[in-house]
């Protein structure tokens, strides 16, 4: 009896010291966040406000403005795209990351490939040209996206991710010799969740560890993915980037615990000694992830909670059970004892009847009790409440003596 009560001791120590190692997990970075896609929720973060360099994980957007453009109808994947001189000429430089562009005229598909498995350079470059004219006005309108979603303190000044140094004559009106894209790790985190929610099919081509590029095999950099040498189960995007000035930097997309996940980590710690420094930790952000967060449905689709109802004007039923319009779910914190919770609105003063079944009658928005951060990217995961059946509209006599009587209670 004495070993076993030993044991559960032991055990419960163990895992009391799992706990709070979670709670002191320090990513190894200098900027670094992990969000839940679905909700937008902060998972982690650390000095992931300050702008920092993001080197070629800008075209994570060059590449969000060019399926804007397809989406349009604007562009095709099998539009052909010219190469400039300028693009051209940087696939000559050995020290920027490209493919060989001999041909100089591709398709818009073969450029999105280039530029987000070989991580090209001049395949970017040539994009932003046959978007918007020239590379100076598609980083104008780059810019303007990030405007649009509340991204204020980047700086943008080409649509490649490189040090201007490298790019001569063509840097951007107003920038200097040595400038390079800046971004935070929110910031990089908006991003990849607008380019992953509203273009999916991204993944397909992020998942290939190679592909052809007019005969040139083309090798991702991404060695999480699947046969790399730091592959990781689920792994199935999004970007590396590395300059100078940035250092070692990932934003990773991968499932776990069902959970979409992305992760930034911006200057990997010793990157300069070690190269795989970004996706060792990358895995243990991931790693804390899986152990600290679950997915929770707390309201099922067309079920109440605790007893909501809405409350009905004019009905032949005085309230109507409000429901989950769809499944609501929430990511929670599995190693807090704090207890999240779920407020319901609905109109004070009620809804009119007639009251069709599945009618908006309110919402269900969830109260996060242990928030990273600001919480969320944009705002807590809500549902719409609907009406779980209808209710008819009273006798008209009825009706009539209803108005009679508010009429008097709030006029005179």
């Amino acid at each position: 009896m004495k070993k076993i009560l030993c044991l559960a001791l032991l055990f419960l120590s163990l895992l009391g010291f799992q706990v709070k190692a979670e709670e002191n997990f320090d990513a190894a970075a200098k900027h670094a966040i992990a969000v839940e896609a679905d909700t937008g929720k902060i998972l982690y973060e650390k000095d992931a406000l300050s702008p920092a360099g993001i080197a070629s994980i800008t075209k994570i957007l060059t590449v969000y403005m060019v399926y804007k453009e397809i989406k349009s109808g604007e562009l095709t994947w099998n539009t052909k795209v010219k190469i400039s001189d300028y693009p051209y000429e940087l696939t000559r430089d050995y020290s920027a990351s490209n493919v060989p562009m001999e041909a100089r005229k591709y398709t818009v598909k073969q450029l999105v490939d280039a530029a987000m498995i070989a991580s090209a350079n001049s395949a970017a470059i040539a994009l932003a040209e046959k978007v918007g004219g020239t590379e100076a006005r598609f980083v104008d309108m780059m810019k303007k996206q990030l405007q649009d979603w509340g991204i204020t303190d980047a700086k943008l000044v080409n649509a490649s991710g490189l040090n201007n140094k490298l790019l001569g004559e063509h840097i951007y009106p107003g920038s200097s010799n040595d400038e390079e894209n800046m971004m935070s790790a929110k910031d990089v985190a908006i991003i990849a969740r607008h380019l992953i929610k509203e273009f999916p099919q991204i993944l397909k081509i992020t998942k290939k560890t190679s592909s052809d590029f007019a005969g040139t095999k083309m090798d991702t950099y991404n060695y999480m993915l699947p046969n790399r040498p730091y592959a990781r189960e689920g792994i199935d995007g999004l970007k590396t980037g590395t300059t100078e000035l940035a250092g070692a930097c990932f934003v990773a997309t991968t499932k776990e615990n069902g959970m979409r996940i992305i992760s930034v980590v911006l200057n990997a710690d010793h990157s300069d000694s070690d190269d795989s420094a970004r996706f060792k930790a990358t895995n243990d952000l991931l790693n804390y992830v899986n152990n600290t967060y679950e997915l929770t449905t707390l309201i099922h689709k067309g079920q109440a909670y605790k007893n909501s109802r809405a409350k009905v004007i004019d009905g032949k039923q005085a309230s109507v059970p409000a429901v989950a319009e769809k499944d609501f779910i929430a990511v929670q914190n599995k190693t807090t004892n704090k207890k999240s919770s779920v407020t319901i609105t609905s109109k004070k003063e009620g809804y009119t009847a007639a009251i069709k079944k599945g009618q908006n009658v309110g919402e269900a928005t969830f109260k996060d009790s242990s928030p990273v951060g600001q919480g969320y990217l944009e705002s807590p995961p809500k549902v719409k409440l609907v009406a779980k059946s209808q209710v008819k509209r009273s006798f008209f006599l009825k009706v009539w003596w209803n108005h009679f009587v508010r009429y008097v209670n709030e006029k005179l």
